[in-house]
């Protein structure tokens, strides 16, 4: 289980976008997020830089892992 802590993840639309681009990194990824917390939780055996990167590419700055 891969964590982050994602800035600006306000509403079921930005889970949405989120769960799509760690999805773009590996189909199979299972996300669970909590919007008022902005965790985001990763079961994936993809790389976490590379989920981390396509967070931030989708426009949500990883504060903290």
């Amino acid at each position: 289980m891969i964590q982050f802590q994602v800035e600006g993840m306000s509403c079921n639309h930005c889970v949405r976008a989120i769960t799509q681009a760690v999805q773009s990194v590996d189909p199979a990824a299972r996300v669970t997020a909590d919007v008022p917390t902005q965790a985001v939780q990763v079961e994936s055996g993809a790389d976490r830089q590379a989920l981390r990167q396509a967070i931030e590419g989708a426009g949500y700055p990883v504060k903290a892992e």
